[in-house]
This record gives C-alpha cells, structure tokens and sequence, in this order.
C-alpha cells in the first residue's frame, strides 16, 4: 500500500487539525532493560489514548468529500478503532453506531458513548461483532467503515512518519509493530517508504490470537481461535487478506507474545515511564524484550499504540496477578 507525497501530506493536514504529533522518547530504563537505544513512540498520548484516531480523521474527511450524502455511519471494534470513528463522526457531525462483543472493556464502552456513538453489544467476538455491523448496515441503508482500509492506512501514517522522520538521522534498525487487522503495519510500511529509511519492520501478534502468524507462515490467510485475555486490541480470528498480503511482501518477521509477556511489559512501562498502557500497546515492547539477544546494543524502536485498559485489569496486572 502506498501513498504519493502529497497524499501523506494531506493526511498531516487533516490530522494536525485535531491534534499535534505525538512524542518519542530514549527512557534509559527502557533502554537498559532491552540492552540497546530503545525509542518509544507515544501513541497514548491522543485525545482517544490510541494510534487509531488518526485513521478515523482521514476516512471521515475523505468520505465528507466524496459521499456527502451519507449521515449514519456503522463499524465494529474492541475498542480503539471505535473511539476513533466516534470522534470523527462527532466532528463531521454524522451519527455512529459500533458494535462490540460481548464482555468489552467497560471502560473503552464508556469512552464510546461519551463521543455519542450509539452501542450494540453482539456476539463473542470481533468477528461475531464485525459481521452484525454489516447486517445493521444494510438494514439501516448507513456507511459501513471496515477496520481495515486504506483511508484508515493514510492516517495511521502519519505516526510513523513523524517517528521516522525524527530518528532520521539514526533511524532504529528494527520497528516492532503489534498487529490487531493490520492498519498499523501497513501504515509503518508506507511511512517507511515515504522517509526512505531502511528500518525493517517485526510485526506482533498475541500468542493466544495468531491468525497473522498463522498466515505469515501459511503465505495465505489462515484463520485461528483467540483466547487472549489481555491483548485485546490484537485479538483478531479471521485476517484480512490485503493485510496478510502485505505483511508478507514487508515484514522482517512476525512473532508471538504471550498474555504474561505483555503483562510484564505493561508494568516496565508503567516503573519506567509511568505511562499506562493496554495489552497490545505494550505488545511491541514485549517483543523487542522476547528478542533483545537480536538487537543487543543496537537502537530499536517501539509504540506504545495505545493506554486504554480497565483500572481492574490494570491494577491485577501491576499486583503481578495470573492473567485468567
């Protein structure tokens, strides 16, 4: 997936009206756990605590421009991506409905209803969920926005172009990037293209969700059950083909962090920067810890990709408490 000059610069237009570049920090904590120059990114620090904003506000511009019409718009997510369109659709004045599987964070669902969207509970899942909003979409003649989409792309892009172009000097030689359906790869790809530097780029999965390393590995889509209890911004069972179709042309390789992984690396985060970070937003800093015998003493980048878990599953994760 790629995106001409102007195209990104668009995008950076769009974003930056409704919120500035976000950070990226060398935290000598950090850096001394990892063995390495670790640069952490800070995408919790948006006004929805989440990278997936940024998306939202380049599909919504875009569909202002191209489909006027439209008044109702229908999507589905764990969380993050739903914040997004609900502040999005707030700014373009638009209704929203999400749908959420059963047993969602409670605090994400706030965050939701407090953009205005309208919320539905269905299903197991996200797939289950994923599969409603179609059905209400049709039913209610509204816009469908899918979780995965190249307007969703251009805006995520814009994070790693700042982050790229910061570090463009020294660029880290590595990128771990968590991987929920693919949006923040595919934008890590074509912000890398668009700077020109050669980092490779680690895609993460959960180890209780792997479609994606199921179908890195495959070289097709694979689907795989998802029993992740703390990672559920990456809790995807059915992959996007365009996504695993380009996680295979760009990715350096794709590896598994389990729920005890990620918890200890939401607690580093927490003692070392005192940042709060959901489960796939510490998944990259999991992973850069699984591996740090690869890149020892070299610099490595990380993005905290978003801060929105539960105060009680926090508090559990901090008290060093089995993940059930």
């Amino acid at each position: 997936m790629q995106f001409t000059r102007e195209e990104i610069a668009d995008a950076q237009r769009t974003v930056y009206a409704a919120l500035p570049p976000t950070p990226q920090y060398a935290w000598p904590q950090l850096s001394q756990a990892l063995g390495g120059d670790l640069w952490l990114k800070h995408e919790n620090h948006t006004p929805v605590g989440a990278f997936k904003i940024r998306g939202g506000l380049t599909y919504f511009d875009t569909l202002a421009r191209q489909r006027p019409d439209v008044r109702h718009v229908i999507s589905a997510t764990r969380g993050n991506h739903g914040q997004s369109v609900g502040f999005a659709a707030r700014r373009h004045g638009l209704a929203a409905t999400i749908v959420v599987p059963h047993g969602n964070s409670a605090e994400k669902n706030a965050a939701m209803r407090a953009l205005g969207v309208n919320l539905v509970e269905q299903g197991d899942d996200f797939q289950a969920a994923s599969e409603h909003a179609t059905v209400l979409a049709e039913a209610h003649q509204a816009h469908r926005i899918p979780s995965f989409h190249r307007e969703l792309v251009r805006g995520v892009a814009t994070a790693y172009v700042e982050f790229f172009e910061a570090l463009q000097d020294a660029p880290p030689e590595v990128l771990y990037v968590p991987i929920g359906l693919g949006s923040g790869f595919a934008a890590a790809a074509a912000a890398r293209a668009h700077v020109g530097v050669k980092t490779r780029l680690i895609g993460v999965v959960s180890a209780h969700a792997t479609a994606y390393l199921d179908s890195f590995q495959a070289g097709h889509p694979v689907e795989s059950p998802v029993s992740t209890v703390l990672a559920d911004g990456m809790a995807c069972r059915t992959p996007v083909p365009e996504a695993v179709a380009l996680i295979e042309r760009e990715a350096e390789d794709v590896v598994a962090v389990s729920d005890d992984e990620v918890a200890a690396a939401m607690r580093l985060l927490y003692g070392a920067t005192h940042n709060v970070a959901e489960g796939a937003g510490a998944a990259g800093l999991a992973a850069a810890l699984q591996l740090s015998g690869r890149w020892r003493g070299r610099r490595v980048g990380v993005v905290l990709t978003g801060g929105n878990v539960d105060a009680p599953l926090f508090a559990r994760v901090l008290q060093s408490q089995i993940i059930d």
